[in-house]
């Protein structure tokens, strides 16, 4: 999330971030937020479990606090808990989500963990938009990492933790500079479906090198400068 709000203030960025929710009043998260001058709220959970009504309850209550500051991206960075069908179609192709594989390699958690008990080679981290199936929805934009003989979760944690915060403000910079969107159940950037992720290429999203293109017929993507991202 500060990887996000710092983004925000430099130069190229095309997005500000508005408002931090979380679903724990002592989040961190939320202290962070107040910090860095963003505004910064809880929406407790009552406790439901998924499937019940509180759930439902719960989504609304979340919905009624988004939509008070009618954002045009919703970002998840850490946020636990199971968005019903309902929620995300509500805000269909308008939420994004971070998670630490490269995916479709090991949705749901202790990705880390899984990566290092199959002796994997290499690790990641994918942003995706949000569909009603768990880790499913369109990717976007991929981070590698290379597994080290003697990483342990934490330490491959810390890497592909880095990377996230430069793959997530691009995505986020992609979607509000209109570049990015979802349609036809796949992610379109610069007009164009991708037939695979983008695979960022180690350049600085703040205005170095940009990461390469993925073709849309899915092809390699090969490097170059991307302006204005």
């Amino acid at each position: 999330m500060r990887a996000l709000v710092e983004h925000s203030r430099g130069p190229a960025s095309s997005y500000e971030v508005v408002r931090v929710l979380s679903d724990k009043p002592a989040a961190a998260g939320l202290a962070l937020a107040r910090d860095l001058g963003v505004a910064a709220s809880a929406v407790p959970a009552s406790g439901g479990a998924p499937g019940n009504p509180d759930r439902a309850e719960y989504d609304q209550r979340l919905a009624a606090a988004i939509d008070e500051c009618a954002p045009a991206l919703i970002v998840l960075a850490g946020f636990m808990r199971i968005l019903s069908p309902e929620f995300v179609n509500r805000y269909a192709g308008r939420i994004l989500n971070i998670h630490p594989s490269l995916l479709p390699k090991y949705p749901g958690l202790h990705t880390h963990r899984a990566v290092l008990a199959a002796g994997d080679p290499v690790h990641g981290a994918t942003v995706h938009f949000v569909t009603a199936e768990l880790d499913g929805g369109p990717p976007i934009i991929q981070a590698v990492v290379q597994v080290r003989p003697d990483d342990d979760e934490a330490t491959l944690a810390a890497r592909v933790q880095a990377e996230e915060h430069h793959i997530y403000p691009l995505a986020a910079d992609w979607y509000c500079a209109g570049r990015l969107r979802c349609r036809e159940g796949r992610a379109w950037l610069d007009g164009a479906p991708l037939g695979a992720p983008v695979q960022y290429g180690g350049g600085d999203p703040r205005g170095g090198d940009q990461p390469g293109r993925a073709s849309p017929d899915g092809a390699p993507p090969q490097s170059r400068r991307e302006a204005g991202s």
